[in-house]
């Protein structure tokens, strides 16, 4: 029997790496149904990763919060329980930044100085309370610049201004920081945490959290290098945390924060293949369907995409919204773009779910999937 594993990252904006899996094998069972399809949905660390841990791993169970949205407001979102493991006797808590902290919980309402990851921290909390061995953090679309002084309050530290009293929530507190005190901060579960992130940009500077990130959360050319600042002002607190370190700079410096708490960072997608037995997966099926929402020339640098296309070489089929003019597809055995399907980007992302179905039935009827171990 000829086995096909479903593997798209999101489609951001229109559809979650799930339902782009689900869409993708539905288009192909309508053309060839006696094919074995695997669902195994990805993600980089960003938005959709709890959702496609979830999908993938047998046993996982989600657990309801409220915690303060980065506007303040209360936000319900989920954690999820991995079963335990050799690793993880008592399962492995995996929190996603996007549900608690994230900025599409903005609603386009963009708070560059307020928004903070307080919630997130929250999130953070809870798990550990409930006795989990390790937790796996995803740190992706965060709506703050706040260097993760939020997450870390949350788990106990103190970020005080001159007079001691605490600073405002969000990047706008940096400003007043005169103090900052992580000698309550809870400790690390058992088993260690595992920070997912699909960048490596340092805290500061001109590939910093403020610099690069801070204009698509709301912050014009002024307050980019004001950020920059109060960013530099929290991480001379704590010298024992590398700003320069790969990933310092993510999720608007909290990937520094998880740093100065000791937790470990890593690069998303591959830690999701592995948890998700994406790898094991890919090593047996006949043909490997990934994508993403637009694949560009940043794509071949560690996106979903290109990390499935290495894990099944020359048996891996790009699906993408939008390929864009000079990417390179070489690594793929084809590739699709939903907008040529549909006629236009518009079209394809008025009917999403048509379009992927579109494209399933369309690899179905005109790939003859690699024989497995052949490349």
């Amino acid at each position: 029997m000829t086995r096909i594993v479903m593997a798209p990252d999101s489609f951001k904006g229109t559809m979650t790496a799930s339902d782009a899996a689900a869409a993708l094998a539905a288009g192909w069972r309508a053309v060839r149904p006696g094919d074995e399809i695997v669902l195994s949905p990805m993600a980089d660390g960003g938005e959709g990763t709890l959702d496609a841990v979830a999908t993938a791993v047998r046993g996982a169970v989600r657990v309801p919060v409220t915690v303060p949205g980065p506007a303040g407001e209360p936000v319900g979102a989920v954690w999820l329980r991995l079963p335990a493991t050799a690793d993880a006797p008592s399962g492995t808590g995996v929190v996603e930044l996007a549900q608690t902290s994230g900025i599409e919980l903005l609603r386009g309402a963009l708070r560059p100085w307020s928004a903070s990851t307080l919630g997130f921290g929250h999130a953070v909390a809870a798990a550990l309370a409930s006795g989990v061995s390790q937790l796996v953090l995803a740190i992706g679309s965060s709506a703050s610049t706040d260097g993760g002084v939020g997450l870390l309050r949350a788990l106990g530290g103190r970020f005080t201004d001159a007079a001691g009293d605490p600073i405002p929530a969000g990047a706008e507190g940096l400003q007043h920081l005169a103090a900052v005190d992580l000698a309550a901060l809870v400790s690390l579960p058992p088993g260690g945490v595992r920070v997912l992130t699909d960048v490596e940009n340092p805290l500061l500077g001109a590939r910093g959290a403020a610099r690069v990130f801070g204009a698509q959360k709301g912050m014009d050319a002024a307050d980019l290098a004001r950020a920059d600042a109060g960013l530099a002002r929290l991480a001379s607190f704590v010298p024992a945390a590398d700003p320069a370190a790969p990933g310092a700079g993510a999720a608007g410096g909290t990937g520094w924060a998880l740093l100065s708490w000791g937790a470990d960072l890593v690069a998303g997608a591959p830690e999701i293949a592995a948890v998700t037995g994406l790898v094991e997966a890919a090593a047996s099926a006949d043909l490997v369907v990934t994508g993403e929402g637009a694949y560009d020339r940043q794509s071949a640098a560690g996106k979903v995409p290109s990390l499935v296309a290495a894990l099944a070489p020359g048996r891996t089929v790009l699906v993408a919204g939008r390929v864009a003019p000079g990417a390179d597809t070489s690594a793929f055995a084809a590739a699709v773009s939903l907008a040529d399907l549909a006629g236009s980007v518009e079209k394809a992302m008025a009917a999403p779910v048509v379009s992927i179905r579109a494209a399933g039935a369309l690899l179905a009827d005109t790939l003859e999937p690699h024989p497995r171990g052949v490349t």
